[in-house]
């Protein structure tokens, strides 16, 4: 989802792998172990939570997850908690790194450590203040000086134990006094709305003769006077409200004028507890990488999109865009991933891949090395099975997974590593089971191979069995080393890194995963000499059950199958493809007419077909909506029902009101919901943003029900699930890319030129290029620098017109905004150095 800046769209997103912990502190009890999770938190707001690990104090998750960030935050955050089955999960510790720091630690393993969480310094959220500063004339014509506190309105405030009633207090503190006043508490929402006014004596006539607990301040006393706001959950539990932050603002700032009004991001107590060893909590092994994408519009992209889309018509490949941006890249992924999704995005994906595979079987001199290393052709066929082939694991391998990962069966067949009461021949029953199930659902599902795949799949067997005619295998192998060893072996192994699972399986469930990987990859990879392919002699021996020809030709069928010329699925899948389910609370529809419309949790699932919910997971449906019934699926106004993180299935009669758990998983529901329905012939171009209530719509005051709506629907996305990309983003990314290696594609020119002129043995210092055709890759070359250059330009004015507007202690860039502060360093310094 793009934050919409002027002529621009923000887009941020994060990936994260958590590691591990180590050296938490033991718990009180006898055992002295503890059952720790983690969750990840945009500021207090959880949207990813790991599984449990039990009985330990060096708990090893080893999850990843990712995450288009939809709204601005200041931490990213890491709790660990220790799960308690009678009362709430205590937490341990937590690491809470400023968005302005995430570039420090950009995709490196990093130890952290865990710090104390003390309620005083959990802070969220911006307060808008107005103070005014006045001079009023008493009776006998003495001045004194009254100071005017507006609390106009907080936004983003946490939402604790399920809501959030906040209130804020003024307070004016000075050296001799304390003067303390309440606004209204304000029900159920996080952007509550105050506006209200409080006055404070600041100085006083000498006449005044009223005694009080405080002494008669002057003009120089002023500058010692601050006003503090904070902002409060009124709470109905008996330990009191709850802090939520804190404003601290001095008096002194009015010097210049006698009104000031400005935005401020709420800050922690000063009192935290400072006095805890920051050492004694344990430590955390994370890596983590943020992306901040700024996307101008279409025509901005137009000569480098260009330019990278001819890249399969370029004579030789290795001269194209697309492949000096692999050969300028420290590591292929980093290149595959945007380009993927460009070449899909426009269609072009299979005859970029074909033209690069081709070349680097040209390069391939042994036939049992094909496609074996990290290159870009190997990355950019992994990439392209994973956003193309998502589904396709879906339907072959979840169902089989999901019991694998529920019933727990013992399937060691290490004798060294069985534990007491196993029997190593039902072990080795159980996984031959499994793998038997496996070998065939695979080897079975040739036909619901995505046809993009079983192109490019052509294309390999063509290129391999020409180049190596002498052996009638190689048309298996380069098929069978993606399909089987970086696509279905890799999915069986970290099925949570394929979103088959939730979360990183269990220690003994992915023994169970491992052992049935490594048996699928080499029963796919058709060696001449299987059992010789295993360093361990118990999976030599197991693979024995597996050593007929049956197996083989199986293999070679399937193969054969998803690699012919212009197969296309005929039969259209008749099972329907599960895409998203989970736990959300909905509003009663009310169709009778005084039914109730109450609101509560329900177990929801998505299909290809259909958009059910019922009271748990696996009942019968309460209610079926089709997929062509879904006329649009847009957010909810949070004043509707004063609740987060809601949305609306708008359907021909009537419509759906549900809250998601967090921002993330709102937004992911919203577009995969929409992207389903994308295709409906009577999808709305218009919808009400609020809910009808008390007989109208709060958004527009129509009375009608049936009012057509009054704000335009959200931009339409693309029909196809998997491929919901967007072109401008991913040429931004590459622009991106061109111009953080700058100084390595510099050097490929030079490469270029001594070639060209030189064309004796290689300089070692260009070798690690590859240059088939000097002038050719220079042309190139030159044309990249140009459009690099030629965009870079345009972000740096883009950036001066904005500094020139951008107010500090507006609503976007409120005061403690510290990216901001350190922005605006940065422009001052350029413009500098300009002049």
């Amino acid at each position: 989802m793009a934050v919409e800046e002027e002529g621009l769209r923000v887009f941020q997103s994060v990936r994260i792998k958590i590691g591990e912990a180590k050296n938490l502190p033991t718990y009180p009890g006898p055992n002295k172990m503890r059952d720790c999770y983690c969750t990840v938190n945009l500021d207090q707001e959880e949207v990813f939570r790991t599984k449990i690990v039990e009985k330990s104090l060096c708990p090893f998750y080893g999850e990843d997850f990712y995450c288009e960030i939809p709204r601005s935050f200041r931490h990213l955050s890491f709790y660990i908690f220790d799960r308690d089955v009678f009362r709430r999960d205590s937490i341990i510790g937590k690491v809470a790194i400023q968005k302005e720091d995430l570039q420090k630690y950009h995709n490196r393993d990093t130890w952290f450590q865990l710090q104390h969480v003390d309620a005083d310094s959990e802070v969220q959220g911006k307060v808008h203040l107005e103070l005014r500063l006045s001079e009023v004339i008493t009776d006998t014509g003495v001045i004194c000086h009254k100071l005017a506190t507006r609390v106009l309105e907080c936004k983003g405030l946490p939402i604790v134990n399920g809501q959030c009633d906040p209130y804020a207090t003024v307070t004016l503190a000075g050296p001799y006094r304390s003067e303390a006043k309440k606004t209204k508490v304000k029900k159920k929402t996080n952007n509550p709305q105050f506006d209200e006014v409080f006055y404070f004596e600041v100085t006083r006539p000498c006449s005044y003769n009223k005694k009080s607990h405080f002494d008669i301040e002057d003009a120089d006393e002023v500058d010692k006077m601050e006003i503090r706001v904070d902002l409060w959950n009124a709470s109905n539990l008996k330990f009191g409200d709850e802090f939520l932050g804190e404003l601290r603002l001095p008096l002194k700032c009015l010097r210049q004028s006698s009104s000031y009004e400005a935005w401020y991001f709420l800050q922690p107590r000063d009192n935290g507890n400072k006095s805890l060893k920051p050492d004694d909590l344990g430590s955390l092994r994370l890596n983590v990488v943020y992306t901040e994408d700024h996307v101008f519009s279409s025509d901005y992209y137009s000569p480098l999109r260009d330019l990278l889309l001819k890249s399969a018509d370029v004579e030789p490949v290795s001269a194209s865009a697309a492949h000096v941006l692999g050969e300028v890249c420290r590591e292929k992924q980093e290149a595959a991933i945007p380009l993927v999704r460009l070449f899909l995005h426009y269609g072009k994906i299979v005859p970029f891949i074909s033209a690069i595979a081709n070349a680097e079987v040209k390069r391939t001199q042994d036939p049992n090395t094909i496609f074996r290393g990290n290159s870009l052709t190997s990355k950019c066929i992994d990439e392209t099975m994973k956003l193309a082939g998502m589904h396709y694991l879906q339907v072959t391998l979840k169902p089989i997974l999901d019991e694998i990962c529920q019933l727990h069966k013992p399937c060691e067949i290490d004798p060294v590593k069985l534990k007491d009461g196993e029997n190593l021949e039902n072990n080795r029953e159980n996984l031959r089971q499994y793998v038997d199930r496996i070998f065939t659902v695979i080897t079975k599902s040739g036909v619901s191979c995505p046809t993009v795949m079983c192109d490019i799949f052509f294309s390999l067997r063509e290129s391999a069995a020409k180049r190596f005619q002498g052996d009638p295998d190689v048309r298996y192998t380069a098929v069978s080393s993606f399909i089987f060893l970086r696509f279905f072996a890799p999915a069986i192994l970290s099925p949570n890194l394929f979103q088959l699972t939730p979360h990183h399986p269990d220690p003994q469930t992915s023994r169970t995963l491992t052992l049935i990987s490594k048996t699928i990859q080499t029963l796919g990879s058709l060696s001449k000499s299987k059992s010789a392919s295993f360093k361990e002699s118990y999976m030599a021996t197991f693979y024995d059950y597996f050593n007929e020809q049956k197996y083989a030709d199986a293999v070679k069928n399937f193969l054969d199958l998803i690699s012919s010329s212009g197969r296309r699925d005929h039969k259209s899948i008749e099972q329907p493809i599960l895409l998203k389910e989970g736990f959300m609370i909905k509003r009663a529809q009310g169709r009778k007419r005084f039914g109730m419309k109450n609101f509560k949790k329900r177990w929801f699932r998505l299909t290809n077909h259909e958009f059910t919910y019922q009271k748990s997971k696996g009942d019968h449906p309460l209610c079926s909506i089709p997929i062509e019934n879904i006329l649009a699926v847009e957010k909810l106004e949070e004043e509707s029902f004063k609740m987060k993180n809601m949305f609306q299935v708008i359907q021909p009669e009537r419509v759906l009101y549900i809250q998601a758990n967090n921002c993330v998983e709102a937004k992911d529901w919203i577009d995969i919901l929409t992207k389903v329905s994308q295709c409906n012939k009577k999808r709305l171009t218009v919808y009400h943003p609020s809910a009808y209530l008390n007989g109208h719509w709060l958004c527009c005051k129509a009375t009608a029900d049936n009012t057509p709506g009054c704000t335009p629907c959200t931009g339409g996305l693309p029909a196809n699930i998997q491929l919901d990309i967007d072109g401008d983003r991913e040429t931004e990314r590459i622009y991106s890319l061109f111009n953080l290696y700058m100084p390595k594609l510099e050097k490929m020119q030079e490469a270029c030129g001594s070639k060209s002129v030189y064309d004796g043995p290689e300089q070692e210092e260009y070798s690690t290029f590859i240059i088939d055709d000097p002038k050719e890759t220079y042309k190139t070359l030159k044309q990249i620098i140009d459009g690099v250059g030629t965009l870079e330009q345009e972000h740096a004015q883009y950036k001066r017109d904005k500094f020139k507007k951008t107010k500090y202690g507006s609503q976007e860039h409120p005061i403690g905004d510290k990216s901001f502060q350190s922005y605006i360093r940065q422009q001052s310094e350029i413009s500098a150095h300009s002049i």
